[in-house]
């Protein structure tokens, strides 16, 4: 049974952990605002880009002259896995989410004799899947530097994902991310950016208009395709700061309620182990009276 300093320095050290966790979760309320914000307003333009996207692909369709971006490289052999997760931890099950669903992806490729290839993009991601699917790593994204996101990242993944595919090193890309709904539902998903996948686009823009187009569709989307990509990426990694921030807010809401349910039984073990304490001391005294 501990005594009656070690309850004492416990209960110390728990309303330590509780200040912390508080203030963590404050800070993570004052950032959630502002990366919510973010994701929200990227949204309308996402879906816009998609649906020009798709509307273009649709008039191209499978001709010989779409893009590769579009048609494809022909086959589905090498699958390129992005992992996208945070730099930090403690936002509760936002990280190991994501890596579940791309730890599966990646073992159903496999199990179908697929070739797969994954690029993780913040370490907790990379940390999470590391043991299971190390020898598949090929390159790593570190943004613990970066202070605030901003297209430019976006835009160097996006480079490097399509140079990749330029050397013909894979055949289909997949992002992983978490789509932010509110602070305690963050939604896991899978996307494929390459080839551009225009059946998960919303062609009908409900106008009843028709578009002519200079240049041609073709070399319109030639254009385009490489920002969608970029656009893509940059919309998952809001999506995801506002869904590691709601996580995290959460995650740190519900240690100070545990910190202070802890403390609450510790302060009722230590009043029953002092009150046991001077109950004895009494009992030693009255003895020694009734014995003189």
């Amino acid at each position: 049974m501990p005594s009656l300093k070690d309850l004492k320095n416990r209960i110390e050290s728990v309303k330590s952990t509780r200040k912390i966790t508080k203030a963590m979760q404050m800070v993570a309320a004052a950032k959630l605002r502002r990366a919510q914000e973010a994701a929200e307003q990227s949204r309308p333009y996402t879906e816009r880009f998609n649906n020009v996207m798709g509307k273009l692909a649709s008039s191209v369709g499978d001709s010989a002259g779409a893009p590769k971006l579009l048609s494809g490289t022909g086959s589905d052999q090498v699958h390129m896995l992005v992992v996208m997760t945070s730099e930090r931890g403690l936002c509760g099950g936002f990280n190991s989410n994501i890596a579940k669903m791309a730890r599966v992806e990646a073992q159903k490729l496999l199990a179908e004799g697929k070739t797969v290839k994954i690029v993780t993009v913040g370490k907790k991601g990379r940390d999470a899947i590391k043991r299971d699917l190390g020898d598949h790593f090929i390159h790593h994204v570190d943004l613990s530097e970066v202070k605030k996101l901003g297209y430019a990242n976006a835009q160097s993944i996006a480079a490097d994902i399509l140079s990749r595919f330029d050397a013909g090193e894979f055949d289909v890309a997949k992002i992983f991310f978490s789509r932010f709904q509110n602070v305690v539902t963050q939604i896991p998903t899978i996307q494929q950016i390459i080839p551009a996948d225009v059946s998960a686009f919303d062609t009908d823009e409900g106008d009843g208009a028709f578009y002519d187009y200079e240049p041609d569709e073709a070399a319109i989307l030639a254009d385009l395709l490489p920002r969608g990509v970029a656009t893509a990426i940059f919309s998952a990694l809001l999506e995801n700061g506002a869904s590691e921030q709601g996580a995290r807010m959460s995650a740190m809401d519900n240690a100070t309620r545990n910190a202070g349910e802890m403390i609450d039984k510790l302060t009722i073990q230590f009043n029953r182990s002092r009150q046991a304490v001077i109950t004895n001391e009494l009992i030693e005294i009255i003895s020694g009276a009734e014995a003189l």
